[in-house]
């Protein structure tokens, strides 16, 4: 697929339906982070979503003890579908190959912001919660790979999900 800014985010098996900011680096070289729990943001340093390579995306599980967008990414698995829409009107639909989840201080940038052979998709957020320090010692990774490409129809999310206990109950933006 040629470049488009990814506008979009669904993942149906766990309820995420988000818009998309932008993410730059931080000055420490470091992939910045959404200011907030929602919504998700992409990586304008990698490809877009349905491009050659790595496209980027990264979410909060928690935040300010908030529930996040990717609160419930732990519990993706192969073959569960992630749709990303985007402004040139088509929707690339990646299928998760794996979850991974890495220690912050052995966290492998190549393997996951390296270049590939295909489309690819890359999510991730924090996880391994130590309770009693209140921090996250480890980075969940979702891998996925291109599957198909949709027209879409862009249009910002009116509900969205707002906790695993709430999950059948939408609650409106």
């Amino acid at each position: 697929m040629t470049a488009s800014i990814p506008a979009r985010l669904r993942i149906p098996a766990i309820g995420v339906d988000s818009d998309l900011m932008a993410l730059g680096l931080q000055d420490d070289g470091t992939l910045q982070v959404p200011p907030d729990a929602f919504p998700a943001g992409w990586f304008t340093g990698a490809p877009t979503p349905g491009e050659l390579g790595p496209a980027i995306i990264a979410g909060h599980v928690r935040f300010n003890k908030e529930v996040g967008v990717f609160e419930s990414l732990a519990d993706l698995e192969a073959d569960d579908r992630v749709k990303v829409a985007r402004e040139d009107g088509t929707a690339a639909v990646f299928g998760v190959t794996r979850v991974k989840q890495f220690p912050k201080e052995r966290f492998p940038t190549a393997r996951v912001y390296g270049n590939i052979k295909r489309a690819g998709l890359r999510l991730i957020t924090c996880d391994g919660l130590d309770p009693q320090a209140g921090i996250y010692q480890d980075n969940l990774v979702v891998f996925a790979d291109l599957l198909a490409v949709r027209p879409t129809e862009i249009r910002p999310p009116d509900q969205v999900y707002v906790s695993n206990e709430q999950r059948d109950r939408r609650v409106k933006r």
